[in-house]
């Protein structure tokens, strides 16, 4: 599988996908620790692929995205943006809601929120 297949597959596959130095419990930059931190305070799962790792998605996802910086948040096949962006929707409150929104329906059936 070539590099952009892997970069669509794993877009399709996760709902919450953070494109990121490093892990949110080992974050590699600045940029990367703040946004996995406000991601991890919405309080739902997330995937993460850690680029340092993975240099041909380094290399190639932001050709891919049109977007050129580190993290990348996509939520439903959707790139949501990078820190600064990240940042401001938690802070006002939206970062929250699309997460709670994305993980509602991507719940597997059985699994229905009480």
């Amino acid at each position: 599988m070539d590099t952009l297949e892997n970069i669509k597959q794993q877009i399709a596959e996760n709902n919450i996908l953070l494109y990121m130095k490093g892990s949110p419990k080992l974050p590699s930059c600045g940029f990367s620790s703040q946004a996995s931190q406000a991601l991890m305070n919405c309080g739902e799962p997330f995937a993460y692929v850690d680029i340092l790792l993975n240099p041909e998605i380094r290399a190639e996802l932001p050709k891919y995205a049109n977007w050129p910086t580190f993290p990348q948040l996509w939520v439903d096949g959707e790139l949501i943006g990078g820190c600064d962006i990240i940042l401001e929707m938690f802070q006002q409150g939206e970062l929250q809601t699309v997460i709670k929104e994305s993980a509602a329906k991507n719940k597997p059936a059985g699994e229905e929120q009480a």
